[in-house]
């Protein structure tokens, strides 16, 4: 048998990276297989009012493996609340990731796809939208105008909401979400395992003060010129310019014929606009050769700013989380994960999505065929039932048509008798 020999340098990168996943904290990973249920808490949040909904626990009407199952949304105008419990875990010094798939089967027009990491103690069973929570993220679909990826931080108790626009994925597939947040304050957005946006937290949420602001002393010159354009001092009116009339008399204008001068008057013939009148008269603009630009007070230190190297850090996470209302049901969520490597979850990606995702595109499109066919086959069997209603009006119509003419046969030759 021929021996394989291997590159020790491949070896060693081989190792290193064996090492990095295997030192990659797992904070909390939920795929949904058996004793999930022992995991997550149903609220009770709107139950009183019927308007809590239910979860079903499937793998949807098309799916990539029918036994890769997640928590579906199952009834239409209804509050969704669903929370899981994980070991009290600081991000200090750390790099967070959030991470979740999610699929709208249900074309939604208006509805959340977003997940919540929350911090310290909460009551689970009265989880809610009023519930305090550390991070929200997700996709959000409203309509025409809000077709987004939500990214709100809380900051001393206030959230704050992205400053930047990141669209989200509309279709009817599973796509993957990650939020990482890094001890540096940059962070990173990705949708499917590619980078959607990424920056600064400092820059991207308004959680502190402006660094610099305006100088609220300072004055603009008096000798600052900022007219960029100014009336040429050498443009001159053209003689008899005041001269042109506004309207001339019309001169396709004819005087009626059966207009009479004695009774009517004297004819004069309407006004139009004159196409030589160029209105009243200004001196073209040229450039302004003292032009200095816009002024703009200078920036200065803000005495308000102090800066939090903490910014990033949220020391007492310890539930995952999943609060929505939603005016059509429909929408799986899967596959959840909180970690301190983005490499572990790009991987965690893979093997949960990516591996399927050709095999449910696949799924979709044929579920999407058979309902074209049903519905085209329901249009065919309509058309026929008001083709033979209609057929059954015409018969009964002639047979009304020859009966009367029968009567009027047999009443005529009554009468002629």
């Amino acid at each position: 048998m021929a021996k394989i020999k291997l590159n020790p340098n491949f070896l060693s990168l081989l190792l290193l990276s064996l090492v990095g996943i295997a030192s990659a904290a797992v904070i909390f990973e939920e795929r949904f297989q058996e004793g999930w249920e022992n995991r997550w808490v149903k609220s009770d949040w709107k139950k009183d009012e019927n308007l809590a909904g239910e979860w079903n626990y499937t793998s949807g009407k098309w799916s990539g493996d029918p036994n890769d199952k997640g928590i579906q949304t199952s009834e239409d105008h209804r509050f969704y609340a669903i929370s899981a419990e994980f070991p009290e875990f600081s991000n200090k010094d750390k790099t967070l990731v959030f991470q979740f798939s999610v699929k709208h089967e249900q074309k939604l027009d208006c509805g959340g796809g977003y997940m919540k990491l929350l911090s310290g103690d909460i009551d689970q069973k009265k989880f809610g939208g009023e519930t305090p929570y550390s991070i929200m993220f997700g996709p959000d679909i409203c309509g025409y105008s809000t077709k987004k990826v939500h990214a709100i931080l809380n900051y001393n108790e206030t959230n704050h909401l992205i400053k930047k626009e990141v669209p989200c994925e509309t279709d009817q597939l599973t796509h993957v979400y990650t939020f990482i947040l890094r001890p540096d304050a940059t962070y990173s957005i990705l949708i499917d395992n590619v980078e959607k946006q990424s920056d600064s937290v400092y820059t991207d949420w308004d959680l502190l003060p402006p660094k610099k602001i305006k100088d609220p002393e300072a004055r603009k010159p008096e000798d600052w010129d900022d007219k960029e354009y100014i009336p040429d001092p050498e443009d001159k009116k053209p003689e008899g310019y005041d001269d042109i009339p506004k309207e001339i008399p019309d001169p396709d204008a004819k005087k009626p014929e059966d207009w009479d001068d004695e009774e009517d008057g004297e004819w004069t013939a309407p006004t139009i606009p004159n196409p030589e009148y160029k209105g009243p008269w200004k001196p073209k603009k040229i450039k302004n050769p003292n032009y200095k630009g816009k002024w703009k007070a200078p920036m200065i230190d803000n005495p308000d700013f102090k800066d939090d190297p903490d910014i990033y850090v949220y020391s007492k996470l310890k539930y995952v989380g999943i609060e929505l209302w939603q005016v059509k049901s429909g929408t799986l969520f899967n596959n959840v994960l909180v970690c301190d490597d983005p490499e572990y979850a790009k991987k965690f990606a893979e093997e949960t999505w990516a591996k399927n995702k050709d095999a449910e595109k696949a799924a979709f499109e044929e579920a999407e065929k058979k309902t074209e066919e049903e519905e085209s086959k329901d249009t065919v069997d309509s058309d026929v039932e008001d083709g033979d209603d209609a057929n059954d009006g015409e018969e009964d119509s002639d047979s009304e048509t020859k009966s009367d003419g029968s009567e009027e046969t047999k009443e005529d030759v009554h009468d002629e008798l």
